[in-house]
């Protein structure tokens, strides 16, 4: 009587663990899109799903990016605050030191 109980048990685990892995990875899916893509699809995950997800950890390892520190920063061009025109990083390489500040001020 006892054994079916365990092997029901074992099932049980198992499907759970299963959803866990199945969900994780489409939450890591999601988390390496463009961000407006990543935000389209959380605005339709329930709250209680990031108890059980580990979001961290995958946001960690999504968004982790290739740049090291100490190595040359990816070539990118921006818009000047008046917008009239646009910046190139590599614009700057050998004639004046730049410093890249990321990182959110709200």
């Amino acid at each position: 009587m006892r054994r079916p109980r365990v092997r029901t048990l074992l099932l049980v685990l198992a499907v759970l663990l299963s959803v866990q892995v199945a969900l994780s990875a489409g939450l890591y899916w999601a988390m390496l899109q463009p961000p407006d893509r990543f935000g389209q699809i959380m605005k339709h995950v329930p709250m209680p799903m990031m108890l059980v997800l580990p979001f961290e950890t995958l946001w960690n390892r999504a968004r982790a990016g290739q740049v090291q520190a100490g190595s040359m920063a990816p070539d990118f061009t921006l818009p000047t605050l008046d917008h009239t025109a646009t910046v190139q990083l590599s614009s700057f390489r050998g004639s004046k030191p730049v410093v890249l500040v990321f990182g959110s001020y709200t």
